[in-house]
């Protein structure tokens, strides 16, 4: 039988389990504290478990419900200066419909914040009212604020409508890919049948302003779209909504 020989005293060893152990079992609550994700408007009622394999509750964007999501650090980037939480989770039983498997990461470093990959269906609830904005679909998006400007966005989003505005149809959704724009997250959104366009504008601050273009198809949805805050213009009906996550 082959005897090893340990050349570290017991109190360096047990010093070294003990460093490992600690950062194995480093609750994730501390570790988000020590991070501005206040700069991603990231929030979240409680975390629970390690920094590896930790939980946190009632997570929201904003005024944005996710819910209860799972999440973890990321090691790597640590090495780069940037701090990369994996976030994962399913809808609670009784969450709206729109909501469904959220799936991406959150990035945070010195000088930026961001989403990496992040898909998932988000409840917009009334935060784009009187647009009938009922949720927002992500895929596979990401955006990278840097100094507060928007540096890189991509990513395909899909806004969920439900109902009408001033008695007149919009359609079931409009998509676009995001990009940036003045240092702007620009969401480019319209219809298949290319009569409803939103240009969405969000600010990393949560600020937003969505100018909303309707083509109507006779004379009387162009009345009613008036009375419903709508002004003509020469490239349609414009409505324009300016708010705040």
């Amino acid at each position: 039988m082959t005897r090893f020989r340990l050349r570290t005293g017991p109190a360096a060893l047990f010093g070294a389990v003990f460093v490992v152990a600690l950062i194995v079992l480093l609750p994730l609550r501390l570790v988000l504290g020590w991070f501005d994700l206040d700069s991603t408007r990231i929030a979240a009622r409680e975390a629970t478990g390690s920094v590896w394999f930790g939980n946190v509750r009632e997570a929201q964007v904003g005024s944005i419900a996710l819910g209860d999501l799972g999440a973890s650090l990321s090691p790597w980037p640590l090495a780069l200066g940037r701090a990369r939480i994996g976030i994962a989770g399913q809808p609670a039983a009784d969450a709206p419909v729109a909501t469904r498997m959220i799936r991406g990461a959150v990035t945070v470093s010195r000088h930026a914040a961001g989403i990496d990959d992040m898909t998932a269906s988000l409840p917009a609830g009334d935060i784009f009212a009187p647009v009938p904005v009922m949720g927002l679909d992500l895929d596979a998006v990401s955006v990278r604020f840097r100094d507060g400007n928007c540096d890189k966005a991509e990513g395909r989003v899909k806004a969920v409508l439900s109902g009408d505005l001033g008695g007149v149809a919009l359609g079931q959704g409009l998509s676009g890919n995001a990009r940036c724009d003045a240092g702007a997250l620009l969401l480019p959104l319209a219809s298949q049948a290319g009569t409803e366009h939103v240009d969405l504008r969000l600010w990393q601050n949560g600020r937003f302003v969505a100018v909303l273009l309707v083509h109507p198809t006779d004379p009387t949805a162009a009345q009613k779209l008036e009375l419903a805050g709508f002004r003509p213009t020469t490239k349609g009906h414009m409505l324009t909504v300016d708010g705040k996550l």
